[in-house]
């Protein structure tokens, strides 16, 4: 099999990862990640190999970590030749006293064994991974906003992250972290320096600062509060008071706004509301060129006249609202 790597694709191929699977890199960061694929033999394509980049936005915390993929661990693996996968499922410890919200079925650990052949004799033998809950799965702590002093604080209460598969699958990402530690020890050269996803998952949870916490829950329980979730919430008319308007009927209301209502007063909405317009424009980018194009043309009308359309050269000038 021939590995898609750094110097065996073309320029478009290389421009592809780098403007979707490692979107969030750095030049050196991307050069660094496709180096690593080059020399692991894995294809970013596949989902084999993956840059996680951690504190984004802080210059002197952040940092990429490689992940390897199960099924690409399991490609380097099989390239070593003194190699065979496990013969027997994961076992499992479990403690009754330690189930509950931060561990649904109470397991204290999981191990995983492979084989390896000794070069000499030739005889296998095995080779063990565990890796204990309280070590990885992605519990957090709750953050709240004090309403006087406008601080965040711990409330003393933790949480299970329920964004990936720890609450559906927690037996299966406890095995994948004890696999890969396997792979570690019986193949130090190969595997040192990277990770399964499900090692990173704490380190994810982590990353976030506690006004991000804050912050990323308040704005979760106002849209599930208000029902914004598949909505727009946008102003209309001279009173300006909110409405939420679902996605599919967000382009009609518009046009129904504007064919009633006079250019200064659609200047004044489009101005009111362009993070709602803009987030139209992520949902539906077809339907928000098509209603850029109108709202522009009924600013641009004279009253009595029919709209006019705005030149192709502010068409391109998008986003939706700039201007």
């Amino acid at each position: 099999m021939n590995a898609i790597t750094k110097f065996d694709m073309s320029p478009r191929q290389i421009a592809l990862v780098q403007q979707t699977i490692a979107k969030d890199c750095n030049n050196d960061e991307f050069n660094l990640f496709m180096e690593v694929a080059k020399a692991k033999g894995l294809d970013p394509f596949l989902g084999q190999i993956i840059p996680m980049v951690f504190s984004k936005n802080n210059a002197n915390k952040r940092k990429m970590t490689i992940i390897i993929s199960r099924d690409g661990q399991r490609v380097i693996a099989q390239r070593c030749g003194d190699y065979r996968p496990a013969s027997k499922p994961p076992t499992y410890e479990f403690d009754a006293s330690v189930k509950g919200p931060l561990n649904p079925h109470g397991i204290v650990s999981a191990t995983v064994f492979l084989w390896k052949q000794d070069p000499k004799s030739g005889e296998w033998y095995e080779v063990a991974g565990q890796s204990f809950w309280e070590e990885f799965a992605p519990i957090k702590d709750e953050w709240a906003e004090n309403e006087k002093t406008g601080k965040s604080y711990k409330t003393g209460k933790q949480t299970l992250d329920d964004s990936g598969n720890w609450c559906r699958m927690p037996r299966l990402m406890i095995a994948k972290c004890a696999e890969m530690q396997a792979l570690r020890a019986g193949w130090p050269e190969q595997f040192t320096g990277l990770y399964d996803e499900a090692e990173m998952d704490r380190a994810k949870v982590l990353d976030l600062t506690a006004s991000e916490i804050v912050e990323h829950d308040r704005e979760e329980h106002r849209l599930k509060a208000v029902g914004a979730a598949n909505s727009i919430t946008v102003t209309w008319g001279d009173n300006w008071a909110l409405e939420n308007v679902p996605v599919g009927k967000f382009a009609d209301e518009v046009m129904r706004f504007i064919n009633e209502s006079a250019p200064e007063t659609v200047a004044k909405w489009r101005d009111a509301n362009r993070e709602p317009l803009k987030r139209f424009w992520a949902l539906q980018p077809g339907d928000a060129l098509a209603l850029k194009k109108e709202i522009e043309a009924a600013i641009a009308r004279k009253p009595g006249r029919p709209a006019m359309g705005p030149s192709d050269a502010e068409l391109r000038n998008h986003p939706m609202m700039a201007g």
